[in-house]
């Protein structure tokens, strides 16, 4: 038997969307307001689904503190008040879509998880725009 645990995060931080190679133009038709010249935020919410086996010793899938832990030094201190483009490393080559970010997450979460617990991360960029990437 499984069981999915899931914790939520939260982070604000800025962003642009553009290819370096393209023309405003092009990138306005393609990103609209998102290619900004002067970026744009969002208050990003993270939730992190983890599967496994319950311990028979702890009854835990994961200790919800080491899961809380994880999410506030990989995702929270690296991404909060963040200009994604401009501090974060991930970023810098990798245009900070929703897209790339919930797999920049997933990769950065799943590196401090034991290899026997399977993940799921889903990110909110606005309460009705979400993405959900499980490694695949």
């Amino acid at each position: 038997m499984k069981v999915t645990v899931n914790r939520k995060a939260h982070f604000n931080a800025a962003h642009r969307l553009y290819q370096n190679d393209w023309t405003d133009k092009q990138n306005q038709a393609v990103y609209g307001k998102c290619s900004n010249q002067n970026f744009h935020g969002h208050n990003y919410e993270i939730i992190a689904s983890v599967t496994g086996k319950i311990n028979p010793k702890t009854g835990y899938v994961i200790d919800m503190k080491l899961l809380k832990h994880i999410l506030k030094t990989e995702i929270e201190d690296a991404f909060d008040h963040k200009n994604l483009n401009l501090d974060v490393p991930e970023f810098k080559n990798l245009i900070p879509t929703a897209e790339n970010i919930v797999v920049i997450a997933y990769q950065k979460i799943k590196t401090k998880l034991p290899d026997n617990l399977d993940l799921e991360v889903t990110l909110y960029e606005t309460p009705r725009n979400f993405v959900t990437y499980n490694g695949l």
